[in-house]
């Protein structure tokens, strides 16, 4: 930890300088690298963990914790969605400022977590499940526990410091995955789930002191301090109102039906959201610390954007497809056979993937520009869509909701990039031009994989785990090559893969910088 450790202030109480130009392109790719890479690792942990767990625990287990995260969750992200936006894209900051957003971050988490163990019993008669007060109290502290770190992390990340931010995200990951499965298997039950859910937290905070080396001052009196509170409270109130829509599905499964139906579809949406978690996640960071010093110079802007986008939809219109193919391999392979329901609901969620993961791009142009209160208000046109869909879609069960999400991205994707790149100029045809060919390589890849495979072993229900994992190759290698050649014919030529080949050598680490304009390199920022 001491290697990756930073003091994020100088002597005179300033902000250290972040890099410009050249230096900046090269954090900035540096930076994503660091953070997939940390999701790679923590992705991995999480597979590890849900197989282990879900051979360990039973669908009412994840159910029960799941109803009572469905709440936390929104809660113990008070500081996370906000505070360090407002830290992050700030162009002067000091460290009274950020000490006053220290405390009333605390201030926040500490009566939330009150709030929260108190409410225990009022979740519990909502569900008709009298567990689900228990697991409200040991969740619980996970709210202070997370809101105590987060100034430190955001003061990482507005120095560029990912990858600190990126060891310190495996290191908790690892903790909270170690201790689910020692209490898992030694007789715990559910409250293995709710260890993990707590330790996480804690393991994250501690590291984020032991890397930003500063301690914050005595709330006072400082100029700014009120304009990024407002800040802050326009991201959160705009992570709310998503954070309402993407849990609305938990909410309305546990309360029509029980938590073993929630366990089931809480699996399956958790395999959906995991190319969120991976590939767009890590990015965010890097990509509103890049575009809000790009911001003066329109040009460059749109550019790091479009090639942004580009990027991402080339991984997830290949990912959504694959995931649509292979979903039932896949809950076979990782959870086992008697999640097999999981499989029939992942199924509805594939087709909505590659959209998902481009749509949750648009916040980027939000906040970078300083824009968060349109990023909000398009939340509650976002919340009242979805929240429809969803009802209409509730008599055909959580296989319903599922489908209902899937439409639901593709309908919002065009009018949430325009009204977002309205105050710039920037087109939804710019989004439509980045992805269409991707969106067409991934179908026609689809269609001619599934014609092929068909009337094969590999197409039908696999008899055990084995059987499964070579269906799962056979299937990802046939689309892959199909996919990428389809790429390359619309295209007309190879120019995205060596912009994506080019992209990735830039990712690995090196012993020298590089000159990445010499090396004429797209970035993702």
């Amino acid at each position: 930890m001491r290697a990756y450790s930073t003091t994020p202030f100088d002597e005179a109480g300033a902000a250290r300088p972040v890099a410009q130009g050249g230096e900046l392109r090269r954090l900035a790719v540096r930076g994503a690298g660091a953070m997939v890479f940390a999701r790679g690792a923590t992705l991995f942990f999480q597979i590890v963990s849900a197989v282990v767990l879900a051979r360990l625990l039973t669908p009412a287990d994840f159910g029960v914790v799941a109803m009572v995260t469905t709440f936390s969750l929104l809660l113990v992200s008070f500081g996370l969605n906000g505070f360090s936006e407002a830290i992050i894209q700030r162009e002067q900051l000091d460290p009274f400022l950020a000490g006053n957003l220290f405390w009333i971050n605390m201030g926040g988490g500490l009566a939330l977590t009150i709030a929260f163990a108190a409410a225990g019993s009022l979740l519990a008669r909502f569900y008709r499940d009298p567990l689900v007060a228990r697991v409200a109290v040991g969740i619980a502290p996970s709210i202070l526990l997370a809101n105590a770190g987060y100034v430190h992390l955001a003061l990482l990340k507005r120095a560029m410091r990912f990858g600190a931010v990126s060891a310190n995200t495996i290191c908790a990951r690892f903790a909270s995955v170690i201790v689910s499965i020692v209490l898992a298997s030694t007789g715990w039950g559910y409250w293995a789930l709710v260890a993990a859910v707590v330790v996480e937290p804690l393991s994250t905070t501690i590291g984020a002191f032991a890397l930003c080396r500063w301690l914050p001052s005595l709330p006072r009196r400082k100029a700014g301090t009120a304009d990024m509170v407002k800040y802050a409270a326009n991201v959160y109130s705009r992570f709310a109102a998503n954070y309402s829509v993407r849990n609305l599905d938990n909410l309305l499964v546990g309360w029509r039906f029980n938590a073993v139906a929630l366990g089931f579809y809480k699996k399956a949406y958790d395999l959906f959201a995991f190319p969120v978690t991976q590939l767009v996640g890590p990015l965010a960071d890097v990509a509103l610390a890049t575009l809000s010093r790009l911001r003066g110079d329109s040009a460059e802007y749109r550019r790091y954007l479009v090639n942004s986008l580009a990027v991402v939809s080339f991984a997830g219109m290949a990912i959504g497809a694959d995931l649509t193919l292979t979903g039932k391999d896949v809950v076979r392979l990782v959870l086992g056979p008697q999640w097999s329901e999981s499989a029939r609901v992942f199924m509805l969620f594939g087709p909505g993937i590659g959209v998902m993961l481009l749509y949750n791009c648009y916040g980027w142009i939000h906040l970078s520009i300083g824009r968060p209160h349109r990023w909000l208000r398009w939340g509650f046109v976002e919340f009242a869509f979805t929240a429809l869909m969803f009802v209409l879609a509730l008599p055909w069960g959580p296989a319903g909701i599922a489908a209902a999400w899937s439409l639901s991205y593709w309908a919002l994707l065009i009018p949430a990039f325009s009204y977002a790149g309205r105050p710039i100029g920037f087109a939804a045809s710019s989004v439509v031009a980045a992805a269409w060919k991707y969106a067409v390589a991934s179908l026609l890849a689809g269609l001619i994989t599934a014609t092929t495979l068909q009337r094969t072993r590999f197409w039908g229900t696999p008899p055990d785990v084995k059987v499964a994992l070579e269906a799962i190759i056979v299937i990802s290698a046939l689309f892959v090559t199909l996919y990428l050649g389809a790429v390359i014919l619309l295209h007309r030529g190879w120019g995205p893969l060596r912009q994506i080949a080019g992209l990735l050598r830039e990712l690995a680490p090196r012993s020298k910088a590089v000159d990445l304009d010499a090396a004429k390199v797209e970035v993702i920022a």
